[in-house]
């Protein structure tokens, strides 16, 4: 194999596949990122088994050359020394070069890399999906779909298919939901399918998947097209396929968990109310439960408290905008809430309780799209 390559480009597509590549996997060629040169330009892949990232690189692009193929071929090369090397290289061409027992040549500028490449036969073949269900979404939506979400999965592996989220569709609306079983968000959004009357649930991807996919999503409203299977789910952008599989398990049916009646209900500034719980917070962070106590009082304002025996009690008042119902006393996590506060991207949000000891809804006042459901956390 032998080509020279536009260096920005080749650095771009490394750094993508070499997401997907982790230094923890019990196959060794899996360390590595293969690179596939042929007529058409230059294709790299990175895989961990759960997640794959292909990227490639067209010799051509918009009547300039990014690569010069001299001798079709493939090669695998360990992704810790390659993606540092490639990243560091002088020159604005990079030539790569292998010969026999797959030793390659790195030259840009006036620096040479000799490096022992690995067989890249013993790669495994990316899976083969047929494109039946397809939804398409654009990718800033995606990413802030993805953002709204991830971050309420469980990180605890004792039920796996809780570290993922969960996707739905029906009536070409997709709903991503994520939950730890002591929290829920949930976002929803118009998208395009290939078929109207497409629909699927328990679509369940790995929230490191979709952590790992929001680094290569960009900023635009160009569509990414979404190729849901059985195992597997693929994302395709322009010139790169992110494969993930999917986790196994029957996902948690969430639409009956959402209370639809309200005892209490306040509407208030985003801004200041997530300020207020992180100085609550301040002093239940040596308490592993990040307790913070609600109360509501007269006129609309609204106590938050918070008690750490050893360290010392925090209160502080802060003016709701509205305020409706009974008089309340609630406790719950308040890193819980901090967290949904900060990906809301509302001015003011409406909060609606049944009680005390029920779960409650957070959602923001503009629009009704998404949404966060809290359990209280018990202190007596």
């Amino acid at each position: 194999m032998h080509f020279v390559i536009n260096r920005d480009q080749f650095v771009h597509s490394v750094q993508h596949v070499s997401k997907a590549v982790s230094s923890r996997t019990t196959i060794p060629i899996l360390t590595g990122i293969k690179i596939v040169a042929d007529k058409d330009g230059v294709t790299l892949t990175g895989s961990d088994s759960n997640i794959s990232i292909e990227s490639f690189i067209p010799a051509e692009e918009e009547d300039k050359e990014l690569v010069k193929i001299m001798e079709p071929g493939s090669i695998v090369l360990q992704a810790k020394f390659f993606t540092e090397i490639v990243k560091k290289l002088p020159g604005d061409q990079i030539e790569v070069v292998v010969q026999d027992q797959f030793a390659t040549t790195l030259r840009s500028g006036s620096a040479v890399f000799n490096l022992n490449g690995l067989d890249p036969e013993e790669y495994p073949r990316l899976p083969q999906i047929e494109e039946q269900n397809i939804i398409r979404v654009p990718q800033d939506l995606l990413k802030n779909m993805i953002r709204q979400t991830v971050f309420a999965v469980s990180t605890q592996e004792t039920r796996p298919v809780l570290t993922g989220v969960n996707l739905e569709i029906e009536n070409s609306e997709l709903i991503c939901t994520a939950t730890d079983s002591h929290r829920l968000a949930m976002r929803k959004a118009v998208v395009e399918t290939n078929d109207p009357e497409l629909t699927f649930s328990n679509v369940v991807i790995p929230g490191k998947s979709l952590n790992e996919l929001s680094k290569v999503v960009e900023d635009s409203n160009e569509l990414i097209d979404v190729v849901v299977t059985e195992s597997q789910v693929l994302f395709k952008l322009k010139n790169l396929l992110f494969f993930s599989r999917l986790l196994d398990g029957k996902y948690p049916v969430t639409k009956n968990m959402i209370p639809s009646n309200s005892k209490t209900d306040f509407v208030i500034k985003t801004k200041p109310f997530l300020q207020t719980l992180e100085r609550a917070l301040l002093l239940s962070k040596e308490g592993k439960n990040n307790v913070i106590n609600l109360k509501t009082l007269e006129d609309g304002l609204i106590e938050i408290t918070s008690i750490t025996p050893e360290v010392g009690k925090v209160t502080e008042k802060i003016q709701s905008e509205k305020a409706n119902g009974e008089e309340l006393r609630i406790s719950f996590n308040g890193k819980n809430i901090i967290d949904a506060l900060k990906v809301v991207d509302c001015e003011e949000v409406h909060i609606t309780f049944t009680g005390a000891m029920s779960p409650f809804v957070l959602h923001p006042t503009e629009h009704d799209y998404t949404l966060h459901l809290f359990s209280p956390v018990r202190t007596y």
